[in-house]
């Protein structure tokens, strides 16, 4: 012992055992499992061996579906190709793109041709044309109001008519008396309650014409009787057809001297729509929208066709679901979407989803402005909380929860992106010299940032511009939005070396002075079809304005005061410009023209004043006008006649 510890032997290095030979253990983990006897006697050397002279698998045919704006890794992935083969494909067509970048729909199609391979492309609006099919219980359904869509030619009468009928005013409120948004009313029919949607019959509502007719039961085409059947009354009669719905035929007009009902009936007949008093199947009732006769007939016809021919029940006692008419941002209430509900009761505090928009409802109106608690079947109803405008014709839907409608919101919106970004085209530029830039082979796209004030317009703009064809330039919509005109608008434009047109929409002081600066040109409007003639003719070299605008100055509501014998009187700050008694006027609210009218009276302090200059403060009262409010901008013009001999000319007034 050595230090109060037990003397103990050293263990050889070598390992203990006889001869300090190191013992090997050998640990079987398959020695306790039953051999298979399918292996047999097979030992490590029978195991058999790939054949490296066996032939390659062949390629996969057959046809495959990607969505619109595929990366080149996805695309790749579908159709069963390495990776390589796609990239040098685009190579071959002098595109060089990595794996996670999309690609255009021309680009898929061609390289699917190279490849001979069938590929279909879904987009994103294509599979909502169906809304989703709901097996209800035969005693869960209960009778809904029939939902009939106002068709026919422009400035036949479809507003006027739908005007006597529910004894409100809307034409007054159209821009050149013609309706450039979906309206959806609700009318008592003999204490039954009949929906009406009033759809624009202009050549450029095509696509709210059909979204109309998609989620209508009954079609109630107009005709005016001094005119006959016009290109969009047959066009309106496709849509009607294709959505399967029965029509109802309003003569309208019938007050005029020179109508003739009997050559509308005529012209009806050969288009297929055979009338009842003539042995067809057709209802037919003769009206006069200003004298306000014929529509109890028109309606019992209506409600005829209704329950002879229609089963208009559906489910009260679900979460609710509907197509979007309509969508806008709203001055003080935001993103505002009118909705119709289709099955389902649509409350107070649900969680809703509409394309890439969701919310909460936080409040529901009817057409009348009132609030409700409450929408079923049947029912338009204005919803306030969307976190944007949703796309007007989505399937809006409710959902369990918030988070389960910003999740859906969101997929739907990186699918989108992903399709806008495979479209894109870079470059842009002017309407004054884009037929210079032609000639000298400047130019191939011309790049706008369209902006509206609610989605159904801009939608028409956007399909209106998309027919515009040239062999030399092509119109790309590089962005679209509803809302004022903002400073992202115009950097966007400048990115790109486009331009930015508003539709009922104006900018603000401060985004005019970005634009000048930026060097982007800004062009407003206020009815689509001469937006639609101003890109085409400069496409062409035509530009041939007729009217030339000016800004002559902008001020801003600071207070208002009541006048017994004038009306409201706006105490205004010039703030650029000048304010001129008599000029043309526009009231902007938040970016969007609510009202155009004149000045008719311009005060500074007492005394009457022809002119007030920039950095005074003036009294104004509009002309017809009085709910002008605090904050308000009233923006002063003056139009001229002018005449253009060629492109590069400034104009002149005539």
């Amino acid at each position: 012992m050595a230090n109060g510890k037990p003397n103990r032997p050293l263990r050889p290095r070598g390992g203990s055992g006889p001869g300090n030979r190191r013992r090997r253990v050998v640990i079987d983990n398959q020695a306790a499992r039953p051999r298979d006897p399918r292996q047999g006697g097979r030992g490590r050397d029978d195991t058999p061996r790939r054949d490296s002279t066996r032939a390659p698998a062949p390629p996969p045919t057959g046809p495959v579906s990607v969505e619109s704006g595929v990366s080149v890794r996805d695309f790749s992935q579908a159709l069963g190709v390495p990776m390589q083969n796609i990239i040098k494909s685009l190579m071959g067509l002098g595109v060089m793109k990595t794996a996670t970048q999309t690609l255009s729909d021309e680009e898929v199609e061609l390289i699917a041709a190279e490849l001979q391979r069938e590929v279909t492309i879904k987009h994103a609006a294509d599979e909502d044309e169906e809304p989703e099919s709901f097996e209800d219980a035969e005693n869960t359904l209960q009778a809904r109001p029939p939902v009939v869509t106002i068709m026919g030619h422009v400035d036949h009468g479809k507003t006027t008519l739908l005007d006597a009928i529910r004894n409100a005013k809307v034409v007054d409120t159209e821009a050149g008396g013609i309706t450039q948004h979906i309206g959806a009313y609700q009318v008592d029919v003999g204490g039954r309650k009949v929906t009406f949607l009033d759809t624009p019959g202009h050549e450029a509502f095509t696509a709210m014409r059909a979204r109309g007719a998609k989620i209508t039961d009954i079609a109630v085409l107009v005709v005016a009787a001094d005119d006959s059947v016009m290109p969009q009354t047959r066009e309106s009669i496709s849509h009607a057809r294709a959505a399967e719905v029965p029509m109802v035929v309003a003569v309208n007009k019938i007050d005029l001297p020179d109508a003739n009902p009997d050559r509308v009936l005529a012209d009806l007949s050969a288009d297929g729509l055979q009338p009842e008093e003539w042995g067809g199947a057709t209802q037919v009732a003769r009206v006069s929208a200003k004298q306000q006769t014929g529509l109890d007939d028109l309606l019992e016809r209506i409600l005829l066709v209704a329950d002879a021919e229609l089963d208009l029940r559906a489910n009260p006692n679900t979460e609710a679901s509907g197509p979007i008419i309509e969508s806008r941002l709203d001055v003080g209430r935001g993103p505002v979407a009118t909705m119709l509900v289709q099955r389902g009761t649509l409350k107070v505090g649900d969680s809703i989803v509409a394309g890439d928009a969701w919310g909460k409802v936080r409040a529901l109106h009817n057409y009348k402005g009132e609030k409700l608690p409450e929408a079923k079947p049947g029912d338009p109803v204005e919803i306030l909380g969307f976190d944007k405008p949703p796309p007007a014709g989505e399937l809006a839907r409710v959902v369990e929860n918030e988070r389960q409608a910003r999740e859906a919101a969101q997929k739907r919106a990186e699918r989108l992106r992903r399709e806008q970004l495979a479209q894109q085209r870079p470059s842009g530029v002017s309407l004054e010299n884009l037929f210079e830039q032609m000639q000298a082979g400047e130019v191939r796209d011309l790049n706008l940032v369209i902006k509206g004030d609610v989605q159904g317009s801009v939608e028409a703009i956007v399909s209106e511009l998309g027919k515009i064809q040239h062999p030399e330039v092509r119109v790309n919509v590089i962005h679209q939005g509803v809302g004022g005109i903002t400073d992202n608008d115009i950097m966007l434009a400048s990115a790109s070396s486009g331009m930015v047109v508003g539709f009922n929409v104006r900018p603000n002081a401060e985004t005019r002075a970005v634009a000048e600066r930026e060097g982007v040109e800004i062009r407003t409007y206020d009815v689509i079809y001469k937006l639609t003639e101003d890109i085409e003719q400069a496409l062409v070299g035509m530009l041939a304005t007729v009217k030339t605008e000016e800004t002559i100055g902008e001020a801003e509501v600071r207070d208002t005061f009541k006048a017994s014998k004038t009306g409201t009187i706006a105490g205004c700050m010039v703030t650029n410009g000048l304010m001129r008694r008599g000029a043309q006027v526009r009231v902007i609210r938040d970016g969007t023209v609510i009202y155009t009218t004149t000045i008719d009276s311009l005060k500074r302090f007492q005394d009457d004043a022809r002119e007030v200059q920039e950095g005074f403060e003036c009294g104004l009262h509009l002309a017809n006008f009085d709910d002008v409010k605090v904050g308000d901008v009233l923006e002063a013009f003056e139009t001229r006649e002018v005449e253009r001999t060629s492109l590069d000319e400034p104009p002149s007034a005539a």
